[in-house]
């Protein structure tokens, strides 16, 4: 008798081989993008630099054509910022009126001082200036004057052989034509790479000035941030009237180096212009915005009787 052979089937269901978990063919839940994974997002738009600018002082920030329209004057803290000789020209002087003298003269490398020619080239790419000084004739007001301007981003407004040969030239072009002199000054002091001839430049434009006053001829000496070492020890302290910035640093050494020296405390604001103020020193503090106002009234007291 033969053999009948049966096989269970399941109508219309594929067997599957049980399991414990059964396998999906996608998950029922997408997954969390990882954090910069989607390049397509917004990104965070990035301010152009140059646009804004920090103030030190009360640390606010100011749109720069702002702080440019205001002298470079912090119009929230009345902050004083660093400016070009060119830009205080501008703001002082009578359109079209200035005529710059010496403007190619250059400084020698005579001591060989190591990259002494480099930092040269340097500053005057950087600055677009020859030396640390602008010197030229130009009316102030009704008054045409001998104006000499120092501009602390070359070589830290130091004074070389070139800065007290165009000073010193200025100076007697001012005392032939009978003319004010004003001197606008922010320095470092001497430049030690040219040593002893730039320490001679001290002398050389002191000289120059007492030769402009036996001709009784007035000069008006402005003092802003820094203003120290040879220039402090020179001319600069030598003016009819002595100006000053609001809170700009004057002195001959540095307030670390005094306190070294003699180890003793400085009393509070030591070598501020308010303190030198109180002390003597200079006459008055003058801000940038109120300048040109003011020396044309002290050039029409101190110029009362000459010809313009």
């Amino acid at each position: 008798m033969a053999t009948t052979f049966l096989t269970k089937q399941t109508i219309g269901v594929k067997q599957m081989e049980p399991a414990l978990t059964p396998h999906l063919g996608r998950p029922t839940l997408p997954n969390k993008p990882k954090l910069g994974a989607d390049k397509t997002r917004t990104k965070k738009r990035e301010i152009p630099e140059g646009l804004w600018i920090k103030c030190p002082a009360c640390e606010s920030t100011i749109f720069d054509k702002e702080l440019a329209a205001n002298l470079k004057v912090c119009p929230k803290c009345q902050h004083h910022f660093p400016i070009g000789a060119r830009e205080r020209i501008h703001s002082l002087v009578e359109t079209c009126t200035f005529q710059e003298l010496d403007a190619e003269m250059t400084s020698v490398d005579v001591l060989k001082f190591a990259s002494y020619k480099s930092k040269l080239e340097r500053d005057r790419k950087a600055s677009t200036l020859m030396d640390a000084v602008v010197t030229g004739i130009c009316k102030i007001g009704s008054h045409r004057v001998a104006l000499g301007v120092m501009d602390f981003s070359f070589m830290g407004g130091s004074m070389g052989s070139v800065v007290g040969e165009k000073l010193t030239r200025l100076i007697e072009r001012g005392t032939e034509g009978n003319w004010p002199i004003i001197l606008i000054s922010t320095s470092g002091g001497a430049r030690m790479q040219e040593g002893m001839f730039s320490l001679m430049q001290m002398v050389k434009t002191a000289a120059a000035l007492a030769y402009h006053a036996r001709a009784r001829l007035p000069y008006i000496s402005m003092l802003t941030n820094n203003s120290y070492g040879g220039v402090m020890a020179s001319y600069a302290a030598l003016g009819d009237l002595i100006l000053a910035e609001p809170k700009a640093m004057i002195g001959f050494a540095g307030p670390r180096v005094i306190k070294d020296t003699t180890h003793a405390e400085l009393p509070p604001g030591f070598q501020t212009a308010e303190f030198l103020l109180d002390h003597g020193l200079i006459d008055a503090i003058v801000p940038r915005k109120e300048m040109k106002e003011r020396l044309v009234k002290y050039l029409d007291f101190l110029a009362a009787g000459k010809t313009a």
